[in-house]
């Protein structure tokens, strides 16, 4: 029975309080109240937490987008993040390319310059997602977590207890407003004391909250930490991906370069992208065509015999004229008189047809 009349005079007494709030800061709203302004330093200390939650959320999102820019996948992780479990891997997007580059090249052949080829690049974007896992998951631990721990957790206490501190405040002002309308003498002493109270437990709370805001400059200290670690991880994964590139076009540079499609190529020799890069580009503007220097070849070219030679990239004839090629196959070349200085004329059993020459190597 006591306990119950505790129960109900606590209630009755939370219930008087919340309506003397509700009317100090209606009053306020309407301007029939004074209200106690905070001090300039607690107020430029608030606007400080305000603004670095907002920033920090913008950020945070922005940076969760840069990084899994699927939004399917990241209310997915975002739900195992809330059941702390953790989310299910899955390829990603440079991964499944890889794949399917792999998986194509595999059924084109892979002895094939475009079949191995597409096994390369495909190889690459692979080993490019993975960089790409790194990236997220390193930025996640070491950038994202420690902004999200800030938001629900630090700026979650100051705006609780922000929010107390408005609250004493209101109790302050509603005191010094019964303080103000008491008459009778009994009644202004009472309202002194209570004046005394609530300035007492005001003070204390602004005291409590100063500190906890003095505490973001700290915060700012770590999150620049954080961002350091982020532009790090991020540095990491273009060195990453630029060597990775750099090897690929140096693989593919071994492959012939036909940027002419077959029906508007020119009568001039197909270059590798080897030897093309090699000369330089002033080189082949000025030459128009390119003739390797071999005593072998011009020994060949100049005498009526012929000679074994090995094919050196796969070749696809422009038109009738031509002999298509495959890398690594052996064909007889010999000279024909009148022929372009970069042409031989090759044969495969009963196949005959024009051969460039910088894609021929002479056997002994």
């Amino acid at each position: 029975m006591n306990i119950m009349d505790f129960n109900v005079k606590k209630l009755a007494a939370d219930a008087g309080t919340f309506l003397s709030r509700a009317v100090q800061f209606t009053e306020e709203k309407l301007g029939q109240a004074e209200k106690t302004e905070l001090d300039a330093h607690l107020e430029n200390l608030l606007s400080k937490a305000e603004c670095t939650k907002i920033w920090t959320e913008k950020i945070m999102k922005q940076t969760e987008v840069l990084l899994q820019p699927n939004p399917n996948a990241r209310i997915e992780e975002f739900v195992y993040e809330k059941l702390d479990r953790k989310a299910p891997s899955r390829v990603n997007n440079p991964e499944l390319l890889g794949q399917y580059m792999i998986d194509a090249g595999t059924e084109f052949g892979p002895g094939t310059a475009y079949g191995n080829a597409l096994i390369k690049c495909g190889e690459t974007q692979k080993r490019i997602g993975t960089a790409d896992r790194e990236l997220i998951q390193t930025s996640a631990l070491n950038f994202l977590t420690p902004l999200r721990n800030f938001i629900e957790g630090d700026y979650k206490t100051i705006a609780k207890e922000r929010k107390l501190l408005q609250n004493k405040r209101l109790d302050l002002d509603a005191a010094k407003t019964r303080l103000k309308k008491a008459k009778a003498a009994e009644t202004k002493s009472s309202s002194e004391q209570e004046l005394r109270i609530t300035q007492s437990e005001f003070d204390r709370q602004a005291e409590i909250t100063r500190l906890l805001l003095e505490g973001i400059s700290s915060t700012h200290a770590h999150h620049l930490r954080c961002l350091n670690d982020f532009v790090e991880a991020q540095m990491t994964y273009y060195a990453q991906c630029y060597q990775y590139m750099l090897d690929l076009q140096k693989q593919l540079g071994s492959f012939p370069s036909n940027y002419l499609s077959n029906n508007n190529q020119s009568s001039g020799t197909p270059v590798p992208s080897a030897l093309s890069n090699a000369i330089g580009p002033s080189a082949m503007a000025s030459t128009g065509s390119l003739v390797i220097p071999s005593s072998n070849l011009n020994d060949l070219k100049e005498s009526s015999g012929s000679r074994k030679a090995r094919v050196l990239y796969d070749y696809d004839a422009a038109n009738s004229t031509e002999l298509s090629l495959l890398a690594d196959e052996v064909i007889t070349v010999f000279s024909v008189v009148g022929m372009d200085s970069d042409w031989l004329m090759g044969e495969r059993g009963n196949q005959k047809g024009k051969v460039p020459i910088t894609y021929l190597e002479l056997l002994n």
